[in-house]
């Protein structure tokens, strides 16, 4: 039986669409539990009722700076992760040897993810500010609270 031989250059390439597609799974869903912590730490900020939500009154101010501190940590996990889907997903599109025209769910796929890929960009930049605000001034709970709010209100809902 003959024994197929591949050149170096295809062999190189099928390395790096697997390694992509790889640093792609392993960061999407480092992304996605992050996004996930975030909001459930998020959540504890608030008091809920059948109407409205609101920040919750009784909450101690070094809890809900506590809040803020683990919002701006895990948005790092967030900001790192996502940069590392778009990288890995664009080398992953470029070097893979599926077609677009041949394969629809993948046309769709990166379709949708990079449509709403300025809506994440404009959330992580308000996740920069946190970020910032955190580790780099000596901002009060207010200003926290004025960039959580401009994050939760940000392209009404769209980063949901």
């Amino acid at each position: 039986m003959p024994t197929r031989q591949t050149s170096p250059v295809s062999r190189a390439r099928t390395s790096l669409w697997h390694t992509a597609l790889f640093v792609l799974v392993v960061s999407s869903i480092v992304w996605l539990g992050a996004i996930n912590v975030r909001a459930l730490i998020g959540n504890d900020i608030f008091k809920t009722s059948a109407t409205e939500i609101r920040f919750d009154d009784t909450l101690d101010p070094r809890a809900e700076r506590e809040a803020y501190r683990l919002i701006a940590i895990t948005s790092i996990v967030v900001l790192v992760s996502y940069t590392l889907v778009i990288v890995s997903g664009i080398v992953f599109l470029a070097a893979s040897p599926f077609a677009l025209k041949e394969h629809g769910w993948l046309m769709m796929s990166a379709i949708l993810f990079y449509l709403f890929v300025p809506v994440e960009v404009y959330t992580l930049h308000i996740d920069w500010k946190i970020i910032y605000q955190e580790f780099y001034t000596t901002a009060d709970n207010s200003a926290f609270r004025e960039l959580f709010i401009a994050r939760i209100k940000a392209l009404a809902g769209a980063p949901f």
